[in-house]
């Protein structure tokens, strides 16, 4: 902190809204050591049948065979601008709870709020509609693609 002073500098996190938008996942929030890289959309940095070994190899693949029974999804959720949840919201579908959802804010770019939310694998398709219960109201939201801006990054880089 002393040494950034003089030039007005300062450690800081993540930007949330920019997080989210661009589907970066924060651990200990998103996801944690209980979760595995094929239910948060991360199988694709998993070299499982190449000749290198590592701990958690023969474990991964054997999810990697059998499947996953839940996915962290990209949710839009209706209504008027919210803020950031610092708490797991639980998301609703028929007669029971069936999720979570780990973080939720207002994107200023989309103009909406949008989201993670933990389903179950049949609940995780792009246009499914569920409830999110806020701690006002219950809304609605539905299952999206992540990420939420440039998913062909197509933006400039600078």
């Amino acid at each position: 902190m002393e040494a950034g002073r003089p030039f007005d500098i300062r450690p800081t996190g993540p930007v949330d809204i920019r997080r989210v938008e661009g589907g970066i996942l924060n651990w200990g929030a998103d996801m944690t050591i209980e979760n595995n890289p094929f239910e948060v959309g991360l199988d694709r940095l998993c070299s499982l049948d190449g000749p290198a070994e590592f701990m958690g190899k023969e474990a991964l693949r054997r999810i990697r065979d059998e499947g996953v029974r839940r996915r962290l999804v990209g949710v839009e959720i209706d209504g008027e601008k919210l803020d950031m949840n610092f708490t797991k919201w639980p998301v609703h579908a028929g007669d029971g709870q069936v999720g979570t959802v780990t973080t939720a804010l207002w994107s200023p770019r989309l103009e909406k709020n949008i989201g993670y939310a933990w389903l179950p694998v049949e609940l995780a398709g792009d246009g499914t509609s569920v409830t999110v219960a806020t701690p006002s109201e219950e809304r609605g939201a539905t299952v999206v693609p992540m990420p939420f801006i440039d998913p062909g990054k197509l933006i400039p880089k600078s």
